[in-house]
């Protein structure tokens, strides 16, 4: 039987106002624009506001510390030494396209996504209607420091410039110093020609100039015990790793020490790697030295298997 405070409760809130929505406080949600209406408008954005409006989000972000001692987080490699780590990330993806209905009674066809996507590969056919994106993080706090897309395979050594521009802000604003800063990038960027760009950091990166493999210093080393063994607690295989310093890479030759590691083949394709005589074979190039690669322990909370 409801209680006489209950039905004062109802009779106080039953003709109150509808609650502004906590995503948009202060604004009603009919005088938000339409979804065609944004669409329209971000397609009508050129790239000099765009990069006004990311110039804007970095300074707001390189003003705002974490906490007031303006802490950012670091990783102690097993040698004792202290890096900021920064994750730059190369994603491709395909654009789902279906079918256009063409008929007399309906206008030419046409596809919004023709803008901002064209053809590209993503390793399983060519001619895939895809996206690139470039992202970069600091790894310790999370911090976005910059997303950067291009149609298509995208222009990611252009895209890594600016990328390596932010990092070179957030160190400044931070006072911290480039010789202690390590690159965590994705596997878009293992070539020569890319390295060339990341010189002047400590990077460590999957690699994917598979040639690599046939130098006789790498041959060498394969046809001797590995240096180490290594299995993630969420997987049974078991990886090979062989340690093959100063190798040219690319066609600059870019000399850096590369990381390769090998487990048997299975009947499913490996979505990595390069399968060879039934053996797996994954590439890492880093310029890091030897004492302090293999495993690191960081401060803050880093996945332990993401490093190498």
């Amino acid at each position: 039987m409801p209680s006489a405070a209950n039905a004062r409760w109802r009779s106080s809130t039953s003709g109150s106002s509808r609650l502004p929505s906590r995503s948009w406080p202060g604004r009603a949600r009919d005088r938000l624009p339409s979804r065609s209406a944004l669409s329209r408008f971000l397609a009508a954005l050129t790239e000099a506001p765009v990069e006004a409006l990311r110039t804007l989000f970095l300074d707001d972000l390189l003003g705002r510390p974490l906490t007031p001692d303006k802490q950012t987080g670091s990783l102690l490699d097993r040698a004792g030494n202290s890096w900021i780590v920064f994750d730059i990330d190369g994603t491709r993806e395909a654009a789902r396209q279906r079918a256009l209905p063409q008929t007399d009674e309906l206008p030419p066809p046409f596809r919004r996504l023709d803008d901002v996507c064209a053809p590209g590969y993503r390793g399983r056919k060519r001619g895939e209607v895809v996206r690139t994106r470039t992202t970069v993080a600091q790894a310790h706090s999370y911090q976005w420091l910059g997303s950067f897309g291009n149609p298509g395979n995208g222009r990611y050594r252009e895209e890594l410039r600016k990328v390596l521009s932010a990092i070179g802000q957030y160190l400044m604003a931070h006072q911290l110093s480039q010789p202690h800063t390590l690159l965590r990038l994705d596997g878009q960027y293992g070539t020569g020609a890319v390295l060339t760009d990341v010189a002047g950091f400590a990077f460590v990166t999957r690699g994917k100039e598979y040639s690599v493999l046939d130098h006789p210093l790498v041959q060498a080393r394969l046809h001797l015990p590995p240096d180490q063994f290594q299995q993630r607690p969420e997987s049974q295989m078991v990886r090979s790793l062989y340690d093959c310093p100063q190798i040219p890479v690319g066609p600059d030759g870019v000399r850096c020490r590369v990381v390769v590691a090998t487990h048997p083949a299975t009947k499913k394709k490996s979505p990595v790697g390069v399968t060879r005589g039934g053996v797996v074979y994954e590439l890492f190039f880093t310029n890091l030295r030897e004492p302090g690669i293999h495993r690191r322990r960081c401060r803050r909370t880093v996945s332990a298997s993401r490093g190498l």
